[in-house]
């Protein structure tokens, strides 16, 4: 346990009353706080309304609560938005999911290997393209140290240079010419999602945050959901976001920091955020030939946890959930947060998280297996 950092604070709020989390939530949401973590929210939504717990503190030196209604950035949790939109574009007739990269965006994936021509939108959405992960290769491990965090924290890369960066190297593998969209290989890569945001752009002739916001966000009635561009700021209300780099005896604060668009840039509440699972599998933000596409999964042998995660389009799958039907989820990370999350696959209940604590030491295995045993537990009630 992290030294400074209170007990759990009890989910009954004063003023901000918000409903009272049943025991099994605030018991889960301890252990996470458990594990060392720094602050902990979540919720939990159905249709008789929404159980809340938090624990910790929004930051070591004053020893505030995490605030209620707490924004932070939802880092790789921004995909499904990503894909809802494109899924809607297609069932909309204004692409193909079997359309290629090189059909929207010619020429720009090429060189080194990398063929646009053999990649399809489908194999962008459901991460079988083969294309390197951008950030892998474009971030050296010694960058990833409290020192450039300093140093870094306002860059700001555009997709185009996150493009260049992932194609600076031959591809892992590229899709069968044959039949492209019906490839297997599996492996993460968020620049699968900076593609996809391009392609929006240039099928509709908007940035994709506008059409994010008029295609989910406003029709949900997301008011504490946005794209902040290129600012490093996330507003108040808001807790502490804490680091733990490798070899790092300490906790740095990493609030500020850029990073991410159509792949991982949206800020967000746990509130909003389980409005938007639910309304996505509850067939609210796409018909039903997209919903289904959507759920035809793939195998992520790579997933960490890999116990049976299979990926969809922008979103995964995995067994648990209630009467044994599997949970829908993604998750997410950021300097100093982690998004964890999961829906019930008629979008009934979802549960979602936000730790403000990212660690690289072995006590972060345990705080994602918390993270994921309350969502196991809160979709099997």
């Amino acid at each position: 346990m992290l030294a400074g950092a209170g007990p759990g604070v009890a989910s009954a709020a004063p003023a901000d009353a918000r409903p009272r989390a049943h025991d099994g939530l605030q018991a889960d949401v301890d252990a996470i706080r458990a594990t060392g973590a720094t602050g902990v929210l979540a919720e939990v939504q159905d249709a008789r309304g929404q159980f809340v717990a938090r624990a910790g503190t929004a930051d070591l030196e004053t020893g505030q609560p995490v605030p209620w209604d707490a924004y932070y950035r939802l880092g790789s949790d921004t995909k499904p938005f990503t894909a809802t939109v494109a899924l809607q574009l297609a069932g909309e007739g204004r692409l193909a999911l079997d359309d290629t990269v090189d059909r929207w965006l010619p020429g720009m994936v090429a060189g080194n290997g990398n063929d646009g021509r053999r990649i399809t939108l489908t194999n962008l959405l459901r991460q079988t393209s083969g294309l390197n992960d951008y950030v892998a290769v474009g971030g050296g491990a010694g960058d990833f140290t409290p020192e450039g965090y300093l140093k870094g924290r306002f860059r700001v890369s555009s997709p185009r240079q996150q493009l260049k960066a992932a194609l600076s190297r031959p591809p892992l593998w590229l899709p069968d010419a044959a039949d492209p969209a019906r490839e297997r290989r599996w492996g993460y890569s968020n620049t699968n999602y900076v593609l996809l945001g391009l392609v929006v752009e240039q099928v509709t002739g908007h940035p994709w945050a506008q059409e994010i916001h008029e295609r989910v966000i406003a029709p949900l009635g997301l008011k504490h959901t946005f794209a902040p561009g290129t600012s490093a700021y996330v507003p108040q209300p808001t807790a502490t976001a804490y680091t733990r780099f490798p070899g790092s005896p300490r906790l740095t604060d990493t609030s500020l920091a850029t990073g991410g668009g159509a792949d991982g840039g949206l800020i967000s509440t746990t509130h909003d955020h389980a409005v938007f699972l639910r309304a996505l599998l509850g067939g609210r933000l796409l018909r039903p030939a997209q919903l289904a596409a959507m759920k035809r999964t793939v195998a992520a042998d790579d997933w960490i946890p890999a116990d049976g995660v299979r990926y969809g389009m922008g979103i995964a799958w995995r067994p648990g959930g209630r009467d044994g039907r599997g949970i829908w989820f993604h998750g997410g990370t950021h300097l100093g947060i982690v998004s964890e999350s999961g829906v019930t696959t008629d979008g009934s209940r979802a549960a979602t998280t936000a730790t403000f604590t990212l660690r690289t030491d072995e006590q972060g295995d345990a705080q994602a297996a918390a993270a994921l045993r309350l969502v196991d537990h809160a979709l099997a009630r």
